[in-house]
């Protein structure tokens, strides 16, 4: 299998001012370094601006959230032009089409912000709770699509989580998007098992039972069933305790193909990175390398092991 298929290529919608483009209300962009320079090659972008794409143009008159009888209006700061319509409309427009594996929305935008977005009386910010109104609209329409925003992504544990999402579900929709069969999706079923596994143990149990109707129900409800199952299980937060249990269950599989002391110390890289004093990708090196035969062969393939491409760097670091 080439690597581009193993690893699926993600297909991401993006605030187009984080790729560099000169849409912000003042002119300017807000490029992501690791939008553009590590992730680029790797993915492809869907640019979008919903402020351009309102006719709104650059510069342009600043916005805010205001409080209303009738829920959050979108309020150009001076003019006191309601663009609520407006942005309801597209986004719902925009949601309706949205094919994507992924979303990274402009942080702090009254449009796009997805965490901690004032909500206005008068001059005084009455909450910070607040999802912008056009990505409100679009994780309403999507709750399982992975959204971020590019100043989370700077911390590398969310970093690491939402790219993993992303490529795990852009290997889920090529699949789904080509002229699969049954054993096709039992194939991925297993690539993924220890995947599945580090994240959610009940997910992992229901795309596996899913699974185990392949060829016996119709092929379009077997997809769809079995998509919302895979996308459920991956959107649960993987845990230090989840992985070790995974890492575990993978010595285990090298049996007798270790002597004592090699099993003894790969144990204890596993202890260590249970301890917080050695990263992931430590005990995954390790098991890589010790793996032999079939253990080999089902090491290479599980997903658990390169769930992304490994010049990202993304599990070089310390829980």
């Amino acid at each position: 299998m080439a690597e581009d298929q193993r690893l699926g290529r993600p297909r991401v919608a993006v605030s187009s001012c984080l790729l560099g483009e000169r849409v912000r209300h003042n002119g300017n962009h807000s490029r992501s370094r690791y939008l553009t320079d590590d992730l680029k090659p790797f993915v492809d972008w869907v640019p979008i601006c919903p402020e351009m794409e309102i006719g709104l143009g650059t510069p342009r008159e600043s916005m805010r959230l205001e409080q209303s009888p009738g829920g959050p209006r979108l309020m150009t700061r001076t003019s006191r032009r309601d663009l609520t319509p407006a942005m309801t409309e597209l986004a719902a427009e925009r949601s309706a089409r949205l094919d994507v594996d992924g979303y990274v929305f402009k942080a702090k935008s009254p449009s796009c912000g997805i965490h901690g977005i004032p909500l206005y009386a008068g001059s005084t910010a009455l909450s910070r709770q607040h999802r912008g109104l056009f990505a409100d609209a679009v994780i309403e329409a999507h709750p399982l699509l992975p959204v971020e925003d590019e100043g989370r992504l700077n911390d590398a544990v969310l970093r690491e989580a939402f790219t993993e999402r992303i490529f795990a579900l852009a290997r889920l929709r090529e699949l789904l998007e080509s002229d699969w069969r049954p054993r096709d999706l039992v194939a991925f079923q297993s690539r993924h098992k220890m995947q599945l596994l580090a994240h959610s143990p009940v997910g992992y149990r229901e795309t596996g039972r899913v699974v185990a109707e392949a060829g016996t129900r119709p092929r379009e409800e077997l997809a769809g069933a079995y998509g919302t199952a895979f996308r459920t299980a991956m959107a649960v937060r993987v845990s230090i305790g989840r992985n070790v249990n995974v890492l575990q269950h993978c010595l285990g599989m090298l049996g007798d193909e270790l002597d004592p002391v090699r099993r003894a110390d790969l144990a204890e890289v596993i202890g260590s990175y249970r301890a917080r004093r050695v990263a992931l990708s430590v005990p995954l090196a390790l098991l890589r390398h010790h793996a032999r035969g079939e253990a080999a062969t089902y090491v290479q393939e599980q997903t658990f092991f390169s769930p992304y491409p490994d010049e990202l760097g993304l599990r070089n670091h310390v829980a």
